[in-house]
């Protein structure tokens, strides 16, 4: 699968499960911290880790809390 459709596929995903999130929480509309909530999972299986990453032992969920604590909350 190219990368466009990957992305493309994990923001759907994201999306929804972030929906989810907040109608369990009980809300129709969904806040960034429902992102943050189930962000780890959804994307985890879909980041690849370099070498340089793996030798210094950072893993996938590593790499999502850090892209969520890195960007602004619009």
């Amino acid at each position: 699968m190219d990368p466009v459709r990957r992305l493309a596929s994990a923001t759907l995903s994201l999306h929804k499960a972030a929906q989810v999130t907040a109608f369990l929480r009980g809300r129709a509309y969904v806040t960034p911290e429902d992102v943050k909530t189930i962000g780890a999972d959804v994307l985890r299986h879909r980041i690849l880790l370099t070498y340089e990453a793996e030798a210094d032992a950072k893993t996938t969920e590593d790499v999502v809390r850090i892209l969520f604590d890195e960007i602004p909350v619009p």
